[in-house]
């Protein structure tokens, strides 16, 4: 037979080969497919055997301390070594081991009952203003109980007190002070108690409160009442766009093609000879966003943070009290059209986070697209044009508003670019500052 260039002619020991490979491989193909629901079964069986077993002895492994759990290995590694190799010493430290771990389990014999209270007044202050706690307990078992600590987180620290022997039924209180020297939320607690031995291998903690949070909110500086409104509402400010549809009547005009039928003033139209249809004012009701910087690049000091917070805060905090829609938003913390306890909440949880003004800006839009005033708060190593790009988001007919917090810089007004720009080094200067300003 005549052989085609280029191609190679198997011989028959090669076909046998390979036809024993692909009989091989389609084996142990169908031995996987047989093992494969096996092992699966086998697994979900020891899996549902071995679940009541974990549920048992989880809660008693998660008192053994680090110590207890390498103690437990050295244990395991010198038994075995006395049992295959005949080491007599290591016997002896596998005995030592096991009487330890032993005695100083006997510690963790008995349950505590307790009734615990955890109440902070006030809830929410300002920077300054002194936050007191009380932690009531009660021995709600019917043996007497023992000595134990009681551990409560405040913030980042914590305090811990020292619970005396309690009879069965009887009470005692211990009271703590939460500082309250800088802007946040503080969370206070869980009450817990730990139980242990003196060698420190177990220890079980309890917890027996829930978390509360206390609002420290920034300071603010009283503001005389703003002047700048828009957005539709029944009893809104009118505003000088006119409008096809409104409340606000402002004019007759010609009748143009496209115009609603609606709106045409049959008697003017008979009076004159034409058609006319009537004109209509926006009626708008305010609304401020406040958007502040939480870039830490924009300031030349974190600590100047806490005057752009204080610096919006006023601004809030006197727009609702005139009655406007507000909206607050510091990277990724946002608040709109809420009270004005529910904006100085806003104001506590902000924190420097990097996100950048332009980016908040745009969200700010989206969430508020009825703004009719926004303000930007920054500091002074934010670049102007920043700023501007971050006021383009919203609508031309939108007031827009920059300042800038600076404690090294005197108090300023000026406008670039149709953009009024406000430097303030105190929170005193604000109100004197936007009656020039709006």
């Amino acid at each position: 037979m005549a052989r085609v260039k280029g191609q190679r002619v198997q011989s028959s020991g090669e076909r046998r080969t390979a036809g024993a490979v692909r009989s091989a491989t389609e084996a142990v193909r169908a031995a996987t497919a047989r093992v494969v629901p096996v092992l699966t079964t086998a697994r979900e069986r020891a899996a549902e055997v071995s679940a009541p077993v974990a549920r048992r002895i989880g809660p008693a492994w998660a008192t053994f301390t680090p110590a207890a759990r390498a103690l437990l290995v050295v244990g395991v590694i010198a038994w075995v070594a006395a049992a295959w190799g005949g080491w007599r010493e290591m016997a002896v430290v596998a005995a030592g081991i096991l009487v330890l771990l032993v005695l100083a389990a006997l510690f963790m014999i008995g349950h505590t009952n307790l009734e615990v209270r955890l109440t902070t007044e006030p809830p929410r202050v300002t920077v300054g203003d002194p936050v007191t706690g009380e932690v009531e307990v009660r021995n709600k078992a019917k043996s007497p109980l023992l000595p134990v600590r009681l551990d409560l987180p405040v913030g980042q620290g914590g305090v811990a007190f020292d619970l005396p022997a309690l009879r069965p039924g009887t009470t005692h209180a211990e009271l703590f002070v939460v500082p309250t020297e800088r802007r946040g939320v503080i969370e206070v607690g869980p009450v817990t108690t730990g139980r242990g031995d003196p060698v420190g291998l177990f220890r079980r903690e309890v917890t027996w409160s829930d978390v509360h949070e206390i609002f420290v909110h920034p300071v603010i500086t009283p503001l005389e009442p703003l002047g700048a409104g828009l957005i539709r509402d029944l009893e809104g400010n009118v505003s000088e766009n006119i409008s096809q549809s409104d409340l606000a009547f402002h004019a007759l005009r010609e009748y143009a093609p496209g115009d609603d039928l609606r709106h045409i003033h049959w008697r003017s139209s008979a009076r004159h000879g034409q058609l006319l249809v009537r004109q209509f004012l926006d009626t708008r009701r305010s609304h401020i966003n406040v958007i502040v910087d939480a870039d830490p690049a924009s300031y030349r000091d974190p600590e100047d943070y806490e005057l752009a917070i204080s610096t919006a805060a006023s601004l809030l905090v006197r727009a609702i009290m005139d009655g406007f829609d507000a909206t607050f938003l510091s990277g990724q913390h946002a608040m709109t059209r809420g009270t004005g306890r529910s904006a100085l909440d806003a104001c506590s949880r902000a924190e420097l986070t990097g996100d950048r003004i332009t980016e908040v800006a745009g969200r700010g839009a989206r969430l508020a697209p009825d703004t009719s005033l926004v303000c930007l708060v920054t500091g002074p190593h934010a670049p102007f044009s920043t700023l501007q790009r971050a006021a383009a988001h919203f609508p031309i007919e939108v007031a827009k508003l920059a300042m800038i917090v600076d404690p090294q810089a005197s108090a300023s007004l000026k406008a670039v670019a149709d953009l009024p720009l406000l430097t303030l080094g105190t929170l005193s200067e604000l109100p004197g500052l936007l009656k020039w300003g709006l």
